[in-house]
């Protein structure tokens, strides 16, 4: 699988990224067989975050990994903190607390990657900045990063954390293109002129920021997965017709649609079926050409000016 090369440090993680969201109903070995398939197909990036299952997600992950033939230190692990009950909290002690406690669920001693899990308007950033030297170091952190974080939200924190913001977790997919639609519609008066992220795209590309694309396969905010569903017709004929010509299918070709994006983008599949994650893992078999990747944007609903 190709890899993409995030931070300064220039770690190399797989363009597919398995998410962990949904394994905390998972036994161990269903689990295991994730992980291991995930391995098995190139796959070198496991997301987590404190919240997912109420942090059964991350234990879920760990039992499965000590139980796995999976060597920790060839792995990349992420994981994310900062959501509480009713409030976003990036209080120095909410993220010490929430990241030790993600370490102690997963049995791990620490993590290559923590982001912060959506914007606190509360945020202190010297405070946060005290918490990430702390992690950093002890040893329990290597990098650091955000989710859903506008260009202003991170400009504000790197202003005063000194390790590089080097992530910034979004939505996106065929179906969740809201970052790109604005710069398609710049000087119109449309609603896809709307700039609803502050031009985090080309800002993430400036600043050499990953994005790391949430929920690929979803349409609205949790609302569904649109392949093969017949609410969208048009977008899965052309998904079909894509598979069919790469002699692949239609999962790998949603994410290569993502991964034709010229900057540094991971796809986060988080799906519990092993069968299908390795569909997903086919995509960098796919090399859409420009006009397929403008084929398939139309074919979700998009429009051009």
């Amino acid at each position: 699988m190709r890899q993409v090369s995030i931070g300064l440090d220039n770690i190399n993680a797989s363009e597919i990224a398995l998410g962990l969201m949904r394994i905390a109903d998972k036994t161990t070995d269903e689990t295991v067989k994730l992980l291991e398939t995930a391995v098995e197909h190139g796959v070198n990036f496991f997301d987590n975050a404190d919240i997912y299952g109420g942090g059964d997600s991350e234990r879920r992950f760990g039992d499965a990994l000590a139980a796995s033939t999976i060597n920790r230190d060839d792995i990349l692990i992420q994981t994310k903190v900062g959501i509480g009950k009713n409030e976003y909290n990036f209080s120095k002690q909410h993220i010490l607390e929430g990241l030790n406690g993600s370490l102690e669920r997963m049995g791990l001693d620490h993590v290559d990657f923590l982001l912060l899990h959506r914007p606190d308007a509360l945020m202190e950033p010297d405070e946060i900045a005290e918490a990430f030297f702390e992690l950093q170091k002890s040893g329990k952190v290597r990098e650091f990063g955000v989710s859903n974080f506008n260009p202003m939200q991170i400009e504000l924190l790197q202003q005063a954390v000194a390790q590089p913001l080097v992530i910034n977790q979004l939505q996106l997919g065929l179906m969740h293109t809201g970052m790109i639609d604005f710069g398609f519609h710049t000087n119109m008066t449309d609603p896809r002129s709307t700039n609803h992220d502050g031009g985090i795209y080309e800002y993430s590309r400036l600043n050499n920021m990953t994005i790391q694309a949430w929920s690929p396969y979803q349409y609205g905010f949790f609302e569904g997965v649109f392949i093969d569903n017949p609410k969208f017709p048009e977008v899965n004929a052309m998904l079909h017709k894509m598979a069919d010509k790469y002699h692949s299918n239609v999962n790998a070709v949603a994410a290569a649609w993502i991964l034709r994006l010229p900057t540094s983008v991971q796809v986060i599949a988080g799906t519990t079926n092993p069968e299908r994650l390795a569909q997903i893992c086919e995509a960098d078999q796919v090399q859409l050409t420009r006009s397929e990747w403008y084929d398939l944007y139309l074919a979700a609903g998009n429009d051009l000016p």
